[in-house]
Order: structure tokens, then sequence, then C-alpha cells
């Protein structure tokens, strides 16, 4: 379950969109350091990617600069991790290496663990336009949207620029 829905696949290779992709790109001046959510469809590119089940994103380092984390949504009952772990995980990174961390996830605000690693700890949020993203399933394009709205958090100091980029696609609120 995810945000009080049922997770609707096992399949993990549910890759960003690419207008999303080429937005965090940008963000990142063209280079993202870490993806710690990789598989071998994605098309984000980060100089180092973590995939499961070769290598566990959350039990690696995140001492990088600028991470891109589109993480699996609800539990991975496989690896016995839910999405707030990976929250947790960008939280930390931003506190502990001053990294900047963009994460596409569903919009959960009524969840703890929104309330505990995102209201209080994020710099700003975009909640996206696209009701229903269409990501990329094994590669295609093709594909029905998600059943969830998603948003993109941002946890980092360069909130003027977050807003300049992502304001094209969606609300963005900035913490206070």
């Amino acid at each position: 379950m995810t945000a009080g829905r049922n997770t609707i696949t096992n399949n993990k290779e549910w890759c960003t969109p690419p207008k999303y992709a080429e937005a965090v790109r940008t963000f990142f001046d063209g280079t993202i350091n870490l993806d710690p959510c990789s598989n071998e469809y994605s098309i984000i590119n980060a100089e180092v990617e973590y995939q499961l089940p070769y290598q566990n994103g959350l039990t690696s380092s995140w001492n990088f600069k600028k991470i891109f984390v589109n993480p699996p949504y609800g539990s991975d009952k496989m690896n016995g991790t839910h999405i707030r772990d990976w929250l947790e995980k960008c939280c930390d990174a931003f506190e502990n290496y001053g990294s900047e961390v963009l994460a596409l996830v569903p919009v959960a605000p009524n969840t703890i663990y929104w309330k505990k690693y995102v209201h209080y700890k994020s710099s700003a949020i975009c909640f996206l336009y696209d009701t229903r993203l269409k990501f990329l399933i094994n590669g295609t394009c093709d594909n029905k949207g998600a059943p969830m709205s998603c948003c993109i958090i941002y946890w980092g100091t360069n909130i003027k620029k977050f807003k300049d980029v992502f304001q094209n696609f969606g609300a963005v609120m900035i913490a206070i």
C-alpha cells in the first residue's frame, strides 16, 4: 500500500518521465552525481547509479553533491523497505552532507513520513500539474498514467533556482 492506495504492480522499473528528467538535469546544471534508485531502463544518467537487486541505495553512501531520487513507491517487501525510508535518506543526505536532493514521489501529506521528513525538513515542493504522470515502464512511454498525484520535493539551499526550473511544471510551495 502507498498513501492509502493498493500497489498496482510488482514491477519496479517505473522510470522518470523524460520532461522531468530533463528538468532535473537543468536544475543540476547537467550533472547528477547520484541516482540511488536506478534501473536498466533509467534515462537519468547519473555519474553513480545504485540498482536493486545489485546494490541497495538505502544502505550505500549518499555523500554526493547532487542527488535525484525516484524511489519505489509503497512497500518493497522483498527488500523490507518503504518509501518513508527513501524520504528519510533524502533528508539525511541534506542534513549530513549538504547534498542538494530532488525526489519524485507521490503526494501523501497526510502520512506520518511526510510529516516527519517533508513538512518540516524539505526546502520546497512542486506539486505537479500532471495529475497522472506517464512514467516510462520498462523503457516504454506508451503507458497509462500513474494512479496518484506526484510532486518533486527539494532538500537544499538553492530555492530560487528550484522555483525557476519547476514552476512551469506545477505549483511550487516554499518552506518557511
